[in-house]
């Protein structure tokens, strides 16, 4: 039996960074959008050889299949994610967790009481891995 989907299922969530993405024809992109994730997008990066040579890469590849747009960009590939200024990378992050647990796609902020059931998350596994969880 299908079920409709509820009034407040949000598949995407904008957002603004808090310093922005420069590109090579020197145009700040702070506006985009993230799309929530899918199994495959924690699973799939970690085939990629990157990732297996350096865990840290796993955040890189699955924002850069989750985020659907950034300014006036449509195609957000790893390269933009590597461009990213260390304070959006990790505002990108925070994000992607919260957007994915199910909670509310307001502005990033800091949590102690992050669920059991979303530590499974690969980025979260990740960032606890480098002790910064």
């Amino acid at each position: 039996m299908n079920q409709a989907l509820p009034a407040r299922f949000l598949t995407e969530s904008e957002f603004v960074l808090p310093r922005g993405y420069i590109d090579a024809a020197g145009v700040l992109h702070r506006h985009g959008a993230m799309r929530l994730a899918t199994a495959g997008d924690e699973i799939l990066p970690l085939r990629d050889p990157r990732v297996q040579q350096n865990a840290a890469y796993l955040a890189v590849i699955v924002l850069s299949r989750v985020i659907v747009r950034l300014g006036s960009m449509q195609d957000i590939d790893v390269k933009v994610i590597e461009g990213l200024f260390a304070a959006d990378f990790d505002y990108l992050q925070r994000l992607y967790e919260r957007f994915n647990a199910g909670e509310e796609e307001s502005a990033p902020r800091e949590r102690d009481d992050v669920a059991d059931d979303d530590a499974g998350s690969a980025l979260r596994q990740e960032r606890r891995a480098l002790g910064e969880v």
